[in-house]
């Protein structure tokens, strides 16, 4: 199953798609909306590689004076690895590229802790309702039952209740900086009709010689999804322009 990511908590989020796929195979498929990946299970969908952390240092990084840690490191890391893994496998792919997946966690840790420190300057403190509903969420978004099934989940995968708290409560932090920093603006009908023909038009193309076009549904009965793509698309240029100037200021050193 897969999951609607926030914009932070790696390891939250990974793990606990990874717990869904694996409840997936028990039961009927509660995937969202998004082009998620079947949750039954492959031929080798059991065969997570062994992750490579021989050249991981005790300190992968340092921002603002703030160490990212090994255990932080290694716990995202293999988290994505193995979502990384059941991508490939679904998808017929080869192996998976470790060493550009480790630059790869930890370019994602280094703006993630300085989306933390701007949130944390802000003085953006989450309170234990805050947490809960962020667990909450996550819950609503992977088809579980409640923020209970996400903490017992990830608690399965290795994590303790309180390392499940700690990133939902930096997750509630970082993305309520980034809405108060973020000018999204709700999309116009104009836009969104443009946006509807463009797909239609994209469907007309995929067909092929004497092929019909795949049916394309009504404009009303997709309006709701692509207004939720155009502000995605919004959010994602403005997290990309928050952090790239967080960045520009920041005093970074990757050791990995």
């Amino acid at each position: 199953m897969s999951i609607k990511r926030p914009l932070v908590a790696a390891t939250l989020a990974a793990v606990v798609a990874l717990a869904g796929c694996s409840a997936g195979s028990e039961s009927e498929d509660t995937s969202s909306a998004s082009a998620a990946p079947s949750a039954e299970p492959t031929p080798d969908a059991g065969a997570a590689p062994e992750a490579d952390l021989e050249d991981v240092p005790d300190v992968v990084a340092e921002v603002n004076g703030e160490e990212v840690g090994r255990e932080e490191f290694v716990t995202s890391f293999e988290g994505q690895l193995q979502q990384a893994a059941l991508s490939q496998q679904q998808s017929g792919g080869g192996a998976v590229d470790q060493d550009a997946l480790k630059q790869q966690v930890v370019e994602q840790l280094v703006n993630n802790r300085l989306l933390t420190q701007a949130a944390a300057e802000a003085g953006i403190e989450p309170t234990a309702q805050d947490i809960e509903s962020t667990l909450e969420d996550v819950a609503a978004q992977n088809g579980l039952e409640s923020a209970d099934a996400v903490v017992s989940a990830l608690e399965e995968q290795g994590l303790t209740e309180e390392q499940v708290r700690e990133d939902a409560a930096t997750q509630f932090q970082v993305s309520t900086y980034i809405e108060a920093e973020a000018d999204v603006q709700e999309p116009s009908e104009k836009e969104l009709r443009a946006q509807y023909d463009t797909l239609v038009e994209q469907m007309e193309s995929q067909a092929g010689d004497g092929a019909s076009a795949p049916e394309v549904p009504p404009f009303e009965d997709v309006r709701d999804q692509l207004a939720q793509q155009a502000t995605s698309q919004q959010q994602s240029a403005a997290i990309d322009t928050i952090v790239t100037d967080l960045r520009e200021d920041a005093d970074v050193t990757i050791h990995l």
